[in-house]
């Protein structure tokens, strides 16, 4: 054999010991499915732009110029509240004393309440109402009557204490500032909470439907007032609470009441 008759015949061979004779295995199908392609900047959504809600106008208040309330409608930090017209409220249990009216949906609850504190030996004859529905015009009264006849006095410093006109849960008709007959001394005053009424108050009001609305240390900044009690409703879908708890929505959400519903 000549050599490069050798030389040819032997490239092929060479290359089939390489690779090219080599058994192939096929292909395993993957179980594992194709990743789903990354978005693109034209499939983004931008999520939705919500308008602040307009800024409330300002305020005329005490005959001292005019006030802006906050982003949030506060005026002093407290929440705007309708006046609901006297004809639209009815008598409170005269047990109660006095004058007081108060909204209609809350009267049934009331009227339990009353019952129920008068079986407890502790408490029973005591409950009195301070203070119930305040329309707007009273409220100015109460509210300016605070600042001082010679102007002294600021309007943050008064709302402290009392809710400028407008602005009063009692307003509402589904307030009641509770007093007793046993420490009169102690009406609209901290140290109802020590009484037995206000302690019993505490323990059961809830039951009845109402909370309070201003419990001590309240992140809203007004004055705790353990005698201040609002009317929720047991549960939402008690007959007429779901007005009420629409018109205290804010402030529940954001300020709940201890002892709350």
């Amino acid at each position: 054999m000549q050599p490069e008759t050798f030389v040819r015949r032997s490239i092929p061979m060479l290359a089939c010991f390489a690779a090219a004779c080599a058994p192939v295995a096929a292909p395993v199908p993957s179980s594992a499915p194709a990743p789903a392609p990354s978005p693109t900047a034209s499939a983004t959504v931008a999520p939705p732009v919500v308008p602040l809600p307009p800024r409330a106008a300002p305020v005329a208040l005490c005959g001292r110029g005019m006030v802006q309330p906050g982003i949030d409608g506060r005026l002093f930090n407290h929440f705007r509240y309708p006046d609901t017209p006297a004809t639209a409220l009815v008598p409170a249990p005269a047990a109660l004393g006095g004058s007081c009216r108060v909204h209609p949906a809350m009267l049934g609850d009331l009227e339990r309440l009353l019952a129920a504190a008068n079986g407890d030996p502790a408490v029973a004859g005591t409950l009195r109402a301070v203070s119930c529905h305040r329309p707007e015009a009273l409220q100015r009264q109460t509210f300016c009557g605070g600042i001082g006849a010679d102007g002294s006095g600021s309007f943050a410093e008064r709302a402290w204490a009392s809710a400028p006109p407008g602005h009063s849960e009692h307003a509402t008709g589904y307030v009641i500032d509770f007093g007793t007959s046993t420490s009169r001394a102690c009406d609209a005053e901290a140290c109802f909470a020590a009484t037995p009424a206000g302690r019993w108050l505490r323990a059961n009001a809830a039951r009845f439907g109402f909370e309070m609305s201003f419990p001590a240390g309240n992140r809203q900044q007004v004055k705790w007032e353990p005698w201040h009690w609002r009317w929720v409703g047991t549960r939402a879908d008690t007959p007429g609470a779901g007005a009420a708890r629409s018109l205290f929505a804010p402030a529940r959400a954001r300020f709940p009441a201890d002892p709350g519903l």
